[in-house]
């Protein structure tokens, strides 16, 4: 029986695949660490013959090539794509058997890159399935822009006709399976749902109920900044990335810290924001694994800074490791475990208070405070507090010169940006209070918003 196994990966909001029939199966768009996929076969008892590649990553650095190498398999990326290294070169209409009853046939679909493909999966026993990478997501699509701005007019125009060519190829009943639009940022917008048909994103999808232009049109005027580490996915996929060795980094002694620190190098405490606030090793960030660790560090740390990682126990350090290679850091320099206290040694730890948005509108009516919005420009656009300043998230690092002096109140859109926010203001120096609230309360609280 042919079964579609998918494997997921929540903290980059993508998705790959495992399809089997029992004895051999094939991989479609697998991450970097790949021992989880040869531990989904090696459980299921049946041999990874064939890795397909929707297209090159820019959001993560593909396990394809390690995979195909370690298992023997074909590896299958479109023969346009200039890489580096040996594929078995696919192109549109072609068809690879896969087994002695699954076929997976190529078809061109660019519109999230040049050379993008689906892969659809025809077998006896079931409805078709397409594997639609970044193309046609649930209920959305991928977003156009991450090749420059050079190339958006044509790649948004391509991905809405991408979008029709599925549904008019396809039937009703085919399954829908993407690899983005779980949280990823390469989605154009967010994906609804957990599962889809052809049939499904006819009646719901934007880019096949609404006409070219107004999908173009709301597709361009949704599009917001995505993180900066994609620059570096598209040329390490390209050169062929190697498999990789999570190796237990060596533990550095809080003298060992506070040198890293003092030198510029990253200290990453991977603790919640709620552990963080009440007490750190001064300098450290807090990139706390209960959130998007691995988008917002690559997105903020400027690119080949050494980074070291601080965990209460040797389990956080090894899932941080795990996240980042994922993105291409490869090497963490050293970490310890335990409390903040033993990573501090006798120096003082940091703290900060944690607030709401009900204790800065009783404050305000007291003194002046500086309220820092740290969300991205579309939320800023669509509402904020009234006489807030703004300097998103992504850019706070080159712009701690626009912070004004005194007493900071930073706020996200639910506690988490804002606690790394409030992590580098603090390592700056900047009196600041991290609110710890869902912003859908700040008029609630009495805080007047301007749009």
């Amino acid at each position: 029986m042919t079964e579609i196994i998918g494997i997921d990966t929540p903290s980059l909001g993508d998705r790959s695949y495992l399809v089997t029939d029992g004895a051999v199966a094939f991989v479609v768009d697998p991450q970097r660490d790949i021992d989880r996929v040869l531990a989904l076969a090696e459980q299921h008892g049946v041999r990874i013959t064939d890795v397909f590649e929707t297209h090159i990553h820019n959001d993560y650095v593909t396990g394809g090539l390690a995979l195909a190498r370690a298992t023997g398999a074909a590896y299958h990326v479109n023969a346009a794509d200039p890489v580096a290294f040996d594929r078995s070169p696919v192109r549109d209409g072609e068809i690879v058997a896969v087994g002695t009853s699954m076929r997976v046939r190529a078809l061109a679909t660019p519109g999230h890159t040049f050379t993008h493909l689906s892969y659809v999966l025809e077998a006896p026993d079931r409805a078709p399935a397409v594997f639609t990478g970044g193309s046609l997501l649930f209920g959305s699509t991928g977003r156009p822009d991450l090749l420059g701005p050079g190339s958006t007019g044509e790649l948004v125009r391509a991905q809405y006709a991408s979008a029709h060519r599925l549904a008019g190829l396809l039937p009703d009943d085919t399954e829908v399976f993407p690899t983005h639009g779980f949280g990823s940022f390469c989605s154009a917008t967010q994906s609804r749902g957990e599962r889809s048909t052809i049939g499904e994103e006819k009646r719901t999808n934007p880019a096949l109920t609404s006409d070219e232009k107004s999908y173009v049109d709301r597709l361009l005027a949704g599009l917001d900044a995505f993180p900066a580490y994609y620059a570096h996915m598209g040329p390490a996929n390209t050169a062929g990335p190697d498999a990789v060795t999570l190796i237990e980094p060596k533990t550095a002694d809080p003298a060992e810290l506070r040198a890293r620190i003092d030198a510029g190098e990253w200290v990453v405490d991977l603790r919640s924001r709620t552990a963080f606030a009440a007490g750190h090793v001064v300098g450290s960030l807090n990139f706390g694994l209960d959130g998007s660790f691995a988008t917002y560090l690559g997105w903020l740390i400027p690119w080949g800074t050494p980074v070291s990682l601080l965990g209460e126990t040797a389990a956080q350090v090894a899932e941080a490791q795990r996240e980042l290679v994922r993105i291409g850091v490869d090497h963490v320099e050293s970490a310890a475990t335990g409390t903040p206290e033993e990573w501090s040694g006798s120096a003082p730890l940091g703290t900060f208070p944690r607030a709401n948005f009900a204790d800065l509108a009783h404050v305000r009516h007291h003194r002046p405070v500086t309220v820092l919005d740290v969300r991205r420009n579309l939320e800023w656009t669509e509402k904020h507090i009234d006489g807030a300043v703004h300097v998103p998230l992504h850019d706070l690092l080159r712009r701690l010169g626009e912070v004004p002096p005194g007493e900071i109140w930073v706020h996200c859109k639910s506690g988490y940006r804002a606690s790394i926010a409030a992590s580098v203001l603090a390592a700056a120096d900047h009196h600041v209070v991290v609110i710890d609230d869902e912003f859908d309360r700040a008029e609630q609280a009495g805080l007047p918003l301007a749009a």
